[in-house]
């Protein structure tokens, strides 16, 4: 009996349709004339789910006792015994009641399949078992019911079904996934913005995985061996040496430039020609590829490059990092290309990045002129040439030597003097030359085997041999030189733009200066001190003794160099290299500056605010106080008590209105100084609203109440956060359209409490949405009589000083949604109070 088939359709979380579809595709395979029963479908209450299961034929469910409850299951031996060609099996992850043959439901589904019946199920991927811990770092739940990964991966196929963040929480809103009393909860816990957001990119990431899984299985089957590079995945090559660290982050930024990216490292275990593996190192570089969300490889093979290019093969690989040899040259030709040239020959369409390192040079250094134009290395090399060449020459000519072979001869030995002075220089060619003319006058100048030369004319060839040699030698030479200071002409001229373009980008710039001063001039350490002796900016290694070079950086610091002495040429660019420090100490000055002028300017500008309130809304309530107060005065006894009364209530209602200005003003000082007195204590966050809503004397069709009974007390000052409730909720009330109630609802998420105040007024751009706290201003609000638009300002102020937050939110078909959130107080401060 063939098994069935599982298809799969993945959601990124509830409501996004999983359900919907699978209905749609059951009632497409029915109209077709397949055999499709209903095993389970989970409608939750949702109508257009619910709609769609008319028509389909339904195995009744089983019902159970679960200590004392009756609960439905699917009826596995129902299924069975219809032995259908499909069957819907909604909530793949559910668990089912004590009492079932099976624990979980994914486990009926395996009967399913063992008895031939195809099966079209759901799963969110929350519910993925590999992803458990990923999802409770993202929504702070864990979840209980889970799916081994192998069995949806034993699904072909697996289907996503998407739907856009914000489009599942406008159906959210409109009530189309939960019922009325569920969807603030959800909308302010698992279903905000940012887990949804990240779900569904962990569903694509999941399923991109998956898809890699089933290409790889399709080439193989095929006999494909070329790589499908679907996405970029890149392989970096370790060879355990010290550069790994550099390369595994040079890959990580490489995969960081594109989306969906994949790092891998591999060390192939051999030998490099220099030395072993140091396991500690690999260990360190596994642990940092890891930490980067890459994957670490170990592979066997006496081909280097090619165990590096098979692996890249094998794992479609797109890039290829690998490092610069640290072979030398003398080795590298002694021994042929490195890994790196000969991967590069093999990659075919892979991209090979060969990334320079410590381990193969300085990352920048000035080249140095003292000490001649050849390196000593290259000289030395060429007294071996000479050494070694000159006498396999004087064999081979000796061997055919003949009569008339003696112009031959000396060309020979001019070619040898030639090949001597382009490898070392001026003094190996000299003493090849001198050896190279014994030898020819010992051996093939008569009189044979006697340093004399009877003929005249045979010394004159001899000595326009030894210029011609040294000649050659001196062009080399003078070459040499050139080339070297045209390296150091354009180091520095290297040097000179990073540190210009260091003052100009002005951040940071001291230290780049710094370190790239140390760089240039091979020096194991440098810092910048300021007069008073602090430490503006160090590299390298730090300074322990007062063995450095000290340059004055104009008046206010000193560039201290450790490491080595320099010469007149690095003591003109250093110079430079100075004068640019002090310019940007002057910038960083000026900045500051800038900063403090800025802050001024600010402080001006809330002055100016403040002075412009004063003269308007506080004169407004102190004008008709002061009015009232003089028609009672003026009227004396003449007034009735309803007058009488009247006046009086002007006044108080004014000198109140005074009060609270005042008050608001003093708290603003208050805020900006951090003066701001804050005492916590667990608070039912119940009891401040109801006692706020009194306070502003609204109704229950003005207020529409939904809070949290289970909800732990916050940890609070009540009176403060009485008064952001207040200003919150008059501002929702205000903006609020007539005869639509003000929502507040109170939930839990992560140890945090929070408060919803929802209004389905007109809202505020989200680009504006950092405008509403700063104080002095009502966004265009032309109604004078609503304050001094510092409400939202002492709210933010008041529930930052309760180590809380206040944020705005837009509210799901219109409106805005102000978010106060504050810490849920520990058992050991609800004991304490």
């Amino acid at each position: 009996m063939r098994r069935g088939k599982l298809r799969v359709l993945l959601g990124a979380a509830p409501g996004v349709g999983k359900t919907y579809e699978m209905l749609e595709e059951g009632r497409r395979l029915h109209e077709a004339g397949v055999d499709v029963v209903i095993a389970i479908v989970e409608t939750h209450g949702r109508a257009a789910t619910a709609a769609l299961t008319s028509g389909l034929p339904v195995v009744p469910r089983r019902e159970l006792r679960h200590r004392g409850v009756t609960l439905d299951e699917m009826d596995l031996d129902a299924v069975l015994e219809h032995g259908p060609r499909v069957a819907l099996v909604d909530e793949l992850a559910h668990t089912n009641a004590g009492g079932s043959r099976n624990d979980k439901r994914w486990q009926d589904v395996e009967e399913l399949r063992d008895a031939g019946i195809d099966v079209i199920t759901t799963v969110n991927v929350q519910h993925i078992e590999s992803l458990g811990d990923v999802v409770e770092q993202i929504t702070g739940v864990r979840q209980r019911e889970t799916v081994p990964d192998a069995v949806v991966r034993s699904a072909d196929p697996i289907e996503l079904v998407d739907l856009a963040p914000p489009s599942l929480r406008d159906r959210l809103a409109a009530g189309l996934v939960y019922p009325a009393e569920r969807i603030d909860a959800a909308l302010s816990n698992y279903f905000r913005l940012g887990n949804l957001t990240a779900l569904r990119e962990l569903a694509l990431l999941w399923l991109a995985d998956e898809v890699d899984s089933a290409l790889r299985d399709y080439r193989a089957e095929h006999g494909i061996r070329g790589s499908w590079q679907a996405r970029e995945r890149v392989v970096v090559a370790l060879t355990g040496g010290p550069e790994g660290e550099t390369l595994i982050r040079r890959g990580a930024r490489i995969v960081a430039r594109s989306a969906g990216g994949e790092l891998l490292a591999v060390h192939v275990s051999g030998q490099d020609g220099l030395r072993t593996a140091d396991p500690a190192a690999l260990a360190g570089q596994r642990a940092l590829v890891e930490s980067l969300g890459g994957s670490y490889h170990q592979v066997v093979g006496d081909d280097i490059p090619a165990a590096l290019v098979e692996f890249a093969r094998s794992v479609d690989a797109s890039q290829l990092v690998v490092g610069v040899s640290r072979r030398g040259r003398l080795a590298a030709a002694l021994t042929g290309p490195g890994i790196g040239a000969t991967v590069i020959r093999s990659s075919g369409d892979i991209d090979v990045h060969v990334v320079t390192h410590a381990a193969a040079g300085g990352r920048f250094a000035l080249p140095r002129i003292a000490g001649g134009a050849l390196s000593v290395r290259r000289r030395m090399l060429g007294f071996v040439v000479a050494l070694t060449g000159g006498p396999l020459l004087t064999w081979l000519l000796v061997a055919l030597r003949s009569p008339e072979s003696i112009t031959s001869d000396v060309l020979a030995y001019q070619l040898l003097v030639v090949v001597v002075a382009l490898v070392g220089g001026l003094w190996p060619a000299v003493f090849a030359a001198v050896m190279s003319g014994v030898t020819l006058d010992f051996f093939f100048v008569a009189p044979l085997y006697t340093v004399t030369i009877s003929d005249p004319l045979h010394t004159w060839a001899l000595v326009l041999y030894v210029v011609i040699a040294l000649l050659v030698s001196i062009i080399v030479d003078r070459a040499a030189r050139g080339v070297r200071a045209a390296r150091r002409a354009s180091a520095e001229a290297e040097l000179l733009a990073a540190v210009a373009g260091s003052v100009l980008r002005g951040d940071g710039s001291v230290p780049a200066l710094v370190s790239r001063a140390r760089e240039a001039f091979r020096m194991s350490g440098a810092r910048l001190v300021a007069a008073e002796g602090t430490v503006l900016a160090a590299d390298g290694e730090p300074v322990r003794d007062e063995r450095h070079l000290r340059v004055p950086v104009g008046d206010a610091a000193v560039l201290e160099l450790h490491g080595g002495e320099l010469g007149g040429s690095e003591r003109r660019l250093l110079d430079v290299v100075v004068a640019q420090l002090a310019a940007a100490l002057e910038q960083a000055d000026l900045q500051r500056s800038a900063r403090s002028a800025t802050v001024l300017a600010e402080t001006d500008r809330v002055r100016s605010a403040l002075l412009s309130a004063a003269s308007h809304d506080l004169r407004r309530p102190l004008a008709a106080a002061v009015a009232a107060l003089g028609g009672l005065r003026a009227a004396g006894p003449g007034l009735t008590e309803a007058d009488r009364a009247e006046l009086l209530e002007t006044a108080g209602e004014s000198l109140d209105a005074l009060t609270t200005l005042v008050t608001d003003l003093l708290d603003v000082s208050r805020i900006e100084a951090g003066a701001l007195a804050v005492a916590l204590r667990p608070v039912d966050t119940a009891d401040v609203v109801l006692a706020a809503i009194d306070e502003l004397g609204l109704g229950p069709d003005e207020v529409e109440l939904a809070l949290d009974e289970t909800l732990e007390p916050v940890v609070a000052d009540a009176v403060l956060l009485q008064r952001v409730i207040v200003n919150v909720l008059a501002n929702a009330h205000r903006h609020a359209p007539a005869g639509s109630a003000v929502r507040i609802s109170t939930s839990a998420l992560g140890g945090r409490a929070q408060i919803r105040v929802i209004d389905r007024g007109p809202g505020i751009p989200m680009e504006r949405y950092g405008d509403i706290f700063a104080p002095f201003q009502r966004l265009g609000d032309a109604d004078n009589t609503t304050g001094l638009g510092l409400g939202l300002a002492l709210s933010k102020g008041f529930t930052e000083g309760m180590q809380g937050t206040l944020v705005p939110e837009p509210t799901p078909g219109g409106g805005l949604t102000m978010v106060i959130e504050l810490p849920i107080a520990s058992e050991q401060e609800r004991i304490g109070e």
